[in-house]
């Protein structure tokens, strides 16, 4: 079975949602750079059984091949949007029951989408310390997203864009030096998820 190389994972449960819109920008173009395949998933996927969870293993088995794609990608995109000042609760939930050492070494892109300027600290003071505290390797700069962010709901503005690109190419270090038939990853389809091959610029919709 052909595994992503890039993952991206929202913490929106909401669909369609803008969080969800903007990690399938940030991977596809990703992807797109480096040659790798991608998957996307949100926190609704994780549903039922992650409400209920107390660890990994009460998860259902479909929510378990999605923790095994996210905890074997060599890259990682993950956004949360802003819920009353801080990221989604089942977000944080899930991430909790995750071993300390689930992302040591990892790279991983943060981004967060939310309602206005206000909330743009939320990379930098929310989420960076939690991925610093599992050891992840995040990327310097981190992607946040405001309404005005997205153009006619459908593509992202010229200002974003270079956000986007700067920061994608912080992979270099960790994606530019393997190839992609080195690491043996394709562009099919991966079971568990959405894993799509590289294409045109994401459609975004309504809601966060």
């Amino acid at each position: 079975m052909t595994r992503p190389a890039i993952v991206g994972f929202s913490g929106s449960f909401s669909s369609p949602s803008r969080t969800r819109a903007l990690v399938e920008e940030i991977a596809r173009r990703t992807a797109h750079q480096y040659e790798r395949s991608f998957e996307v998933m949100d926190i609704g996927q994780f549903l039922p059984s992650l409400g209920a969870a107390h660890r990994l293993s009460d998860l259902d088995t479909k929510a378990r091949r999605l923790v095994d794609h996210l905890l074997q990608a060599e890259a990682l995109i993950v956004a949360s949007p802003v819920y009353k000042g801080s990221y989604a609760g089942l977000f944080k939930h899930f991430i909790d029951l995750l071993e300390p050492t689930a992302f040591i070494g990892k790279p991983v892109l943060l981004a967060a989408t939310g309602g206005g300027d206000r909330h743009a600290l939320i990379v930098e003071h929310q989420l960076r310390p939690l991925f610093g505290f599992f050891e992840a390797r995040t990327l310097a700069t981190g992607i946040y997203a405001s309404e005005r962010d997205f153009v006619d709901q459908t593509s992202v503005s010229p200002t974003l864009a270079d956000r986007l690109d700067r920061a994608i190419g912080q992979f270099a270090p960790y994606l530019a030096s393997r190839t992609r038939d080195q690491l043996g990853f394709g562009f099919r389809r991966a079971s568990g998820g959405h894993c799509y091959r590289p294409g045109p610029v994401a459609r975004f919709e309504p809601g966060f």
